[in-house]
């Protein structure tokens, strides 16, 4: 709850919202042994902050709460922007936890820009990581009731979201398939339906298409493969301003990725932009684009993700091999939640006043404010860095 407005909460201010009394300083020290908060060095004052670890610890708690996850399993993913873990529910059904990092490799690039106590409008990489789970989820229930084949939703606090675990293989581990062509027109004709209900997926390419396999004997080789959809945070209405730039690069990638890997090349040219907006309502198809927005991720939820993946060039570029960050270095954000149970409410925060720019020397340390409040920071620049 302070670090609504703290980027490092105070330790008297934690003793006084606490109402631990004495015990505050050995519940602190506790915490910041197992890396749940953490003490910013060069602080001015005494305080501490909440890392992703203790964010990850309240998401899960209340999944737990939730009865959504039992125990945890395995890491069986580490994506651009998240990692995946295989859960268990109470019942012992396996399913699949994502926990959303945004931050993680963009971190290179924001360090050179990065205030410890930005505006609201640069947005904290730990909110940003709920805007995006939130999204996922929102997509994931749209699409799933109108039969797109992706994983089924079952819950989703803060960063993290649970889905149903799929017995199938990324794309991109596949060598060789035998009806290349029955494939490629199967996930052109996914990109197509998506555009007929609205929506663009914008990274579609095979780190984010999984493959099911089924034996059926009508089927060439004697093996069916389904095309399963993943990874949403990055889809966008077809009305985008981007729109056509993102529905080409969907198509292109799909077209490289075949031509690559399975030596087909398809015969007709497209499909173009054009030819997806005739498709836009056909056959009675509802606008998902809208219905998302409606039903709990707010356009202006969208726009503050999506410029804020713009401006850390998270933009959906399907790379494997993005550089990991020092997650300890990017913990300590500034919008969490009010309480273990239920996420923060973040359009009650008022906008913060635009920073001025300057140049910083290096060895000269600055202190800033946001929001009004006398909060201070300081932090060592090099030269490089500005904001």
């Amino acid at each position: 709850m302070l670090s609504k407005n703290h980027e490092v909460v105070p330790t008297k201010l934690i003793g006084q919202q606490s109402h631990l009394g004495g015990s505050t300083a050995r519940s602190i020290s506790a915490l910041a042994k197992i890396g749940l908060i953490a003490r910013l060095r060069n602080a001015k004052y005494d305080g501490y902050r909440l890392t992703y670890g203790g964010l990850d610890y309240l998401a899960l708690h209340t999944h737990n709460n939730k009865s959504a996850v039992y125990s945890v399993g395995n890491q069986i993913g580490v994506g651009k922007e998240s990692d995946i873990f295989v859960v268990a529910s109470p019942t012992g059904r396996q399913l699949v936890l994502k926990i959303h990092r945004l931050g993680r490799i963009s971190f290179r690039t924001v360090k050179a820009n990065r205030d410890y106590l930005r505006n609201k409008q640069g947005g904290s990489w730990m909110y940003m990581s709920r805007l995006a789970a939130l999204k996922e989820y929102a997509f994931l229930v749209a699409l799933r009731e109108h039969d797109f084949p992706v994983p089924e939703p079952i819950a989703q606090s803060r960063h993290t979201l649970v889905m149903s675990l799929i017995d199938a293989f990324p794309m991109r581990q596949i060598a060789s398939v035998p009806d290349p062509a029955s494939l490629y027109a199967e996930l052109i004709a996914m990109i197509l339906r998506l555009a007929q209900y609205g929506l663009i997926h914008g990274d579609f390419n095979e780190f984010n298409i999984l493959v099911e396999e089924k034996a059926d004997p009508a089927a060439k080789g004697g093996v069916a493969l389904t095309p399963i959809l993943i990874d949403f945070p990055q889809m966008v209405s077809v009305d985008h301003a981007n729109a056509e730039y993102y529905f080409d690069r969907d198509v292109n990638c799909i077209k490289r990725f075949f031509k690559r890997r399975f030596q087909f090349t398809p015969t007709e040219a497209g499909p173009h932009f054009a030819d997806a907006r005739k498709l836009i309502g056909k056959d009675g198809a509802v606008r998902l684009d809208v219905n998302v927005e409606a039903s709990g991720f707010s356009r202006k939820q969208a726009k503050e993700l999506e410029a804020y993946m713009k401006s850390v060039g998270v933009d959906g570029d399907g790379d494997p091999n993005a550089p990991r960050a020092d997650l300890e270095e990017d913990a300590g954000d500034d919008d969490n939640e009010e309480d273990e149970e239920s996420d923060f409410v973040e359009e009650e925060e008022p906008e913060a006043e635009p920073v001025e720019k300057k140049e910083f020397r290096d060895d000269v340390e600055y202190t800033t404010d946001r929001l009004g409040n006398t909060v201070e920071v300081l932090k060592t620049l090099s030269v490089d860095d500005k904001t």
